[in-house]
């Protein structure tokens, strides 16, 4: 697969800021490094950071009845979720507090002070790592500790979950679990499920 390379002068293009925020994030040499970063690999065909993050903000237009704020929202968390990416340490065992989403949080702290836009950025992956402790051992009891951090902002969190995880070739099995701990009034169609997954 052919890596698809993002420029530093292609990411306002491709990424189309909406606010001053936005724009100013995508001069940062930081979040421009890790918008360029990546190679193709499951979850992630698209390679750079920047066409994933394409993805996810085609998906929040596709959300109906979106507000303003919650627009406005989604997008600062979609640009900023996976830019520390490249800076992670994956090192085993794993120092969570090196998260590429904790690094992200630690960032953005400077640029705003929105409590849920940092928390759902922060624990963007949690609920991921819950679906797989529940289909390696099928216990979902912790997912309680996500909902107490997150319970104050769950339709931004769900909102931002669908969209990064509709995107790529992602499975769609932590989005369907994920969709049946929460309630139905907070569900929202953005896209179907892949059709060659499976319920």
């Amino acid at each position: 697969m052919t890596r698809r390379i993002v420029s530093s002068s292609s990411l306002q293009a491709l990424l189309q800021p909406e606010s001053d925020l936005e724009r100013t994030l995508l001069s940062v040499p930081e979040i421009q490094r890790g918008l360029q970063w990546g190679e193709p690999r499951f979850g992630h065909p698209e390679g750079a950071v920047a066409l994933h993050v394409r993805e996810v903000l085609d998906n929040i237009d596709r959300i109906p009845n979106l507000d303003a704020t919650e627009r406005e929202q989604l997008r600062l968390i979609g640009i900023t979720h996976d830019a520390f990416k490249y800076a992670e340490d994956r090192s085993r065992p794993r120092d969570w507090n090196k998260h590429h989403g904790v690094l992200a949080r630690r960032f953005l702290e400077t640029y705003t002070n929105q409590q849920a836009v940092l928390d759902v950025i922060e624990t963007h992956d949690d609920a991921y790592y819950h679906w797989l402790a529940f289909a390696k051992n099928g216990n979902s009891s912790n997912i309680e500790k996500l909902f107490n951090r997150v319970g104050y902002c769950m339709r931004l969190y769900y909102l931002f979950f669908k969209c990064d995880t509709q995107t790529g070739d992602k499975t769609q099995a932590s989005l369907r679990w994920f969709e049946k701990q929460l309630d139905q009034e907070v569900l929202v169609k953005i896209r179907p499920y892949w059709p060659w997954e499976r319920e």
